[in-house]
């Protein structure tokens, strides 16, 4: 038997800096710095924000939510998608923002979504049948734009197979 491989890459832009975003993406990455100041974070110290806006030209946010019961804990993404499909489920989503600040370091890189975020964002990709453009950031330095979240999670699992 045969071993084969195969390759997974991902494209993604990359900006110098937060000023060399367009006006609708700086106004995105605004909205998630903004909503920054609400996290509930008291363990971590790591908070982190979203924005996403609606095919209808709504801007809602997200931050996340910790618990002492760890698994209980929520985040910022999935916070702004859920409140979405739970409010405006014909809206599609196009663009999301995320964004981090932390008390104990700096973050001057982009601030990722985490692996279950991920999966949520390609749920919804599926469901609208449409990318949603993420704009990635951390508290200062480069920003990242995918043009779907299924570039963060290339085999993401999907409900073709069940």
């Amino acid at each position: 038997m045969a071993i084969r491989t195969g390759t997974i890459q991902t494209h993604y832009q990359i900006f110098d800096k937060f000023e060399e975003l367009s006006a609708e993406d700086q106004l995105l990455m605004e909205k998630a710095k903004g909503i920054l100041n609400v996290s509930y974070s008291p363990y971590s110290k790591f908070k982190v924000g979203s924005a996403l806006i609606l095919d209808n030209g709504l801007m809602l946010t997200g931050t996340n939510m910790e618990n002492a019961s760890y698994p209980l804990c929520i985040c910022a993404e999935r916070v702004a998608l859920y409140h979405a499909g739970a409010q405006y489920p014909e809206a599609k989503i196009i663009s999301m923002a995320v964004t981090a600040k932390s008390s104990k370091l700096a973050l001057p890189r982009p601030v990722s979504p985490c692996g279950a975020c991920r999966q949520v964002i390609t749920e919804f990709e599926s469901k609208q049948q449409a990318p949603i453009r993420l704009i990635l950031m951390g508290d200062s330095g480069e920003v990242f734009i995918f043009e779907s979240g299924k570039n963060l999670l290339p085999l993401a699992f999907d409900g073709s197979i069940v």
